[in-house]
């Protein structure tokens, strides 16, 4: 079955429904049905004319002329000289290239230009799906029909391997990408053609990948890369997007249901504008088995009014991607209340050989069931992958009487193990469904021949989804970690398990508390039990404690001793709702360029999962997206976590997604993200410096209470608060600007979704404080290094960290002063300065002012006798009378400078075809 192929000359219309509508349209010829066997693997090739501009899908050349080669099962179209070489495999074919079974996770496709690696037809916005982990995009009715062949990110115990191979995916290439073997362009946007490894970007020839070694090396990125073999999930009982923390409510991911409704949509147009448009044809309905029919999902045929049997049979198989021989099966009627096992030909009266010239006539139902014919006996493929033998499958002969048993002996026999106990060793189905990977261990006893009817009788298209594999009998130890959040915080392990039992009723003897996080009020689970984990995880999600909402997310054990001794892979923290919300887009880019182990989105649980999940890292960086708070949110967990890590100091590099972006500034990372090419941006990070950062502590001891508060009751003043601080801190009117922007965004947040408006609204804030009077001084006493400072007449107070505020200004100043040092990063000194309103904030934001310097020191006292606003690093409040105490905060941190000169080292061919269908600008906005 896998090694036919053949031209066919005919002139019968092609039997295949694909989705959408394609960029070319063709007519068959007229020509001799002449049959000629071709080396195409798998294709089933008949000759056709051309009536629009049209591409080969190997040579990705015009094809001049009328006459071109379509495959009619994957409309895979070709030259009549490239025939010959053509050596990309069928759509049908796609499961025999699978080396590990891994689903997809699938979610809608966005503005792209694709291919649907299915049909091979190009994509439309409104029926398309792509994965979030690899670059596979199929159409909506062409999902189930692809297959299980995501990348291999992590070990669940079933398939271990510790050296890691190229994962190829064909097509969506640049069309500028060069072929890694003989140098010559390989991509094509008019076509689908082309191979890419999705871990290291190489992209060859069809015709030219197989040269290459198997192994992958990562490319450029192998420093930061977590290499799949370790890291290890136990991940049975749940989904691809649970274990990537992909968000649910992202994804609208079609149900089973609608598949079929857009599988109906997609190609009842296509059919019934051939029926109208000729009324020789007719539409059939076409069900592939008895879970179709019970599911109502069915596929639609064109075919002639009068056809012959095999005729109709052949159709339906193509609508399946089955290139099997039409003399194998069958079609029964359907009926909504019972299927009648009866003989298409019986129903139509033929008389003749039903065979060869059995006919379909006008009166006959307009729904049938495609079922295969019984067989006495067939061969059956055992693939010992897991046994990490030498060879992929072994072909057995099964009859009526084969036993699984009998299977595993047989096996044993043709690896010449037969002296070896079959006891330890066990018969497992897999179905490769391109959503879930299912797998179920068969019973000694249990004939196989029945076994695969009955798969056949369920669905034809499942039995194409379906290995069987030999793997060793031994008892694998299940352990799933799951790290709890939204507790209360500065609890007892004992407290916890408490509250958890009370609430979520864990069982001691399955659950135990590996970790506690009292400051976050998180708690890491530790379950050996597939059922109990999944309890816990989704009870989690509808469970409040205190009126605040929990989490649960799944934990990867990263195996830190297998790393490569050169690599440093890298943490990335995404805040999708920082900025212009870029950040979506940036997850959806990082999770293909590196392992989507490593990206960790921050509204879900924080920055806590990700650093629990390196915590044994010798070495690691971190990259976050998002603004200035989003860094600081970090960095503050990172102090809290740095007993906890093996790496004390990780290196923080910083995508600008906020709004003024002053810390990313500073360290050359630019204004602000506009859609740059992900790959170049990890490419720099690579090449960053290590620089430290001072950090401050700020103590805010209030000794009265706020009008507010007064009103709402409370006549007890606050208790003391610490803060932390990365860029600066103001008093005054830069903080009061800060809090009427915090308002505005509060009470209308959807329309803060661009820089620009939120830089708008700073504007109009500020234009209405200009009549602002100037009295600060009077309200605050200030004190640096324990010497009082007399305070200017000034109407803002603003102590700075870095030498960037308020959206890149430079406030200090760049003047030379005898009186004080020149600002760094690291020089354990903070700059004093006063702004005197609105209309000084004005200049020195264009760059015609300086700020008026009042001091330079490393410890900082104010005392406040009435309330006034504060801001530290953007987030505004009213600050009752009382003290305010600044001071370093334990060891310098480390991050990560941007060069200023950025080695070009790059090739082009890897550079553009690694990211070409990465670019934010294609993202999903």
């Amino acid at each position: 079955m896998a090694d036919r192929s053949r031209i066919r000359y005919g002139n019968n219309e092609s039997p295949t429904a694909s989705p959408g509508t394609g960029r070319k349209k063709v007519h068959q010829s007229p020509s001799s049905r002449t049959k000629h066997h071709i080396s195409a693997p798998g294709h089933n090739f008949r000759k056709v004319t051309l009536t629009k501009p049209t591409y080969c899908h190997h040579c990705t050349d015009f094809i001049w002329g009328l006459a071109g080669f379509l495959c009619e099962v994957c409309n895979f179209m070709s030259h009549e000289k490239c025939l010959k070489h053509v050596k990309t495999v069928c759509s049908w074919m796609a499961s025999t290239l699978v080396r590990v079974p891994v689903s997809h996770c699938f979610s809608p496709l966005g503005h792209k230009k694709k291919f649907c690696s299915v049909c091979r037809k190009q994509l439309e916005e409104s029926s398309a799906l792509h994965c979030e982990v690899c670059e596979l995009h199929v159409h909506v009715d062409c999902a189930p029909f692809s297959f299980s062949d995501c990348r291999q990110c992590h070990h669940d115990g079933h398939q271990d391997h510790d050296i890691c191979h190229h994962h190829w995916r064909e097509g969506n290439l640049s069309s500028s990408a060069r072929c890694e073997v003989c140098k010559r362009t390989c991509g094509s946007s008019e076509v689908l053609s082309g191979m890419r490894c999705e871990w290291c970007g190489i992209t060859a020839h069809a015709s030219c990948y197989i040269i290459l070694l198997p192994e992958c090396k990562f490319g450029r990125l192998k420093k930061m890369i977590l290499p799949p073999n370790c890291v290890r999930v136990n991940s049975r009982n749940f989904s691809k997007m649970h274990c990537f923390r992909i968000s649910e409510s992202s994804q609208k991911e079609p149900d089973d249901s609608d598949d079929v409704d857009r599988s109906v949509a997609g190609n009842l147009k296509e059919t019934q504008s051939t029926s109208s448009s000729d009324s020789s044809k007719q539409t059939l309905k076409i069900f592939d088995g008895n879970d179709a029919v019970k599911r109502n999902q069915f596929r639609l045929i064109s075919v002639p009014r009068i056809a012959k049997n095999e005729e109709v049979v052949e159709a339906a198989l193509r609508v399946y991607y089955i290139p099997d021989e039409p003399q194998d099966y069958e079609l029964q009627i359907y009926c909504q209340q019972v299927l009648v096992n009866e003989d298409i030909t019986n129903c139509n009266g033929a008389t003749e050989n039903p065979k060869s010239q059995s006919v379909f006539k006008e009166s006959v139902p307009e729904a049938w069931v495609l079922q295969a014919k019984p067989k006495e006996s067939e061969v059956l493929k055992i693939y010992a992958g897991w046994l990490k033998l030498g060879v992929a499958y072994i072909s057995i002969l099964i009859t009526k009487k084969t036993t699984v048993e009998s299977v595993i002996k047989e096996v044993l026999q043709q690896l010449g193990r037969s002296d070896e106990d079959p006891e330890g060793l066990r018969l497992v189905e897999v179905h490769m469904g391109s959503k879930q990977v299912q797998r179920q261990v068969l019973m000694n006893q249990e004939l196989l021949l029945e076994k695969l009817q009955a798969i056949r009788k369920n669905s034809i298209r499942q039995m194409n989804q379906t290995r069987f594999y030999i793997v060793e009998n031994r008892n694998s130890v299940v352990q799933v970690n799951l790290l709890v959040s939204g507790l209360p915080v500065q609890l007892s392990e004992k407290e916890y398990t408490e509250l958890l039992q009370e609430h979520l009723a864990i069982k001691t003897h399955l659950v135990s508390v590996t970790h506690v996080y009292t400051g976050q009020g998180a708690v890491v689970l530790e379950i050996s039990c597939f059922s109990e984990a999944e309890r816990i995880y989704m009870l989690a999600k509808d469970t409040t404690i205190n009126s605040k909402q929990i989490s649960a997310v799944i934990i990867p054990e990263i195996m830190h001793k297998k790393l490569p001794q050169e690599c440093c892979p890298l943490l990335v923290f995404v805040n999708p709702k920082s900025g212009g919300l870029k950040g979506r887009d940036l997850i959806y880019s990082f999770r293909k360029l590196l392992n989507p182990h490593q990206v960790f989105e921050l509204t879900s649980a924080g920055p806590l999962p990700g650093l629990h999940t390196f915590r044994q890292m010798p070495h690691f960086r971190i990259l976050v997206c998002g603004g200035d708070g989003t860094v600081g949110w970090v960095l503050g967990a990172l102090e809290e976590m740095r007993h906890k890590l093996a790496c004390l100091d990780p290196a923080i590099g910083i995508v600008p997604l906020g709004t003024g972006n002053d810390l990313a500034r500073v360290l050359r990372w630019g204004a602000g993200y506009s859609g740059e090419d992900p790959h170049s941006l990890l490419m720099s990070l690579d090449e960053a410096e290590e620089v430290l950062m001072d950090r401050w502590t700020i103590l805010l001891d209030a000794q009265e209470v706020v009008d507010e508060d007064k009103e709402n009751g409370v006549t007890e003043p606050e208790p003391p608060k610490v803060v932390h601080m990365n860029n600066y801190c103001g008093l005054g009117i830069d903080a009061e600007l800060s809090l009427d922007f915090h308002h505005a965004r509060e009470e209308e947040p959807g329309k803060f979704n661009s820089r620009f408006h939120n830089k708008g609204v700073y504007v109009k804030v500020g234009l209405q404080k200009i009549s602002h009077t100037r009295n600060l001084h009077q309200n605050l006493q200030l004190q640096v290094d324990q010497h009082e400072v007399e305070l200017p007449s000034i109407e803002g107070l603003i102590f700075l960290n870095i030498p960037s505020w308020g959206s890149g200004a430079d406030l200090w100043g760049s003047d030379s002063d005898g009186r004080y040092g020149k600002p760094r990063l690291d020089d354990g000194l903070l700059e004093v300065v006063g702004v005197t309103g609105v209309v000084h904030m004005g200049q020195v934001q264009g760059g015609l002012r300086s700020g008026i310097r009042i001091a330079q020191g490393a410890y900082v006292r104010v005392t406040i006798t009435k309330p006034i606003p504060v801001q530290v690093d953007g987030e505004p409040w009213i600050q009752p009378p009382g003290e305010i105490i600044i001071s370093a905060a334990g060891p310098k941190v480390h991050m990560l400078r941007k060069s200023k000169v950025k080695q070009k080292k790059q090739s082009g061919s890897l550079k553009e075809s690694r990211t070409d269908s990465l670019t934010l600008s294609e993202g999903v906005n």
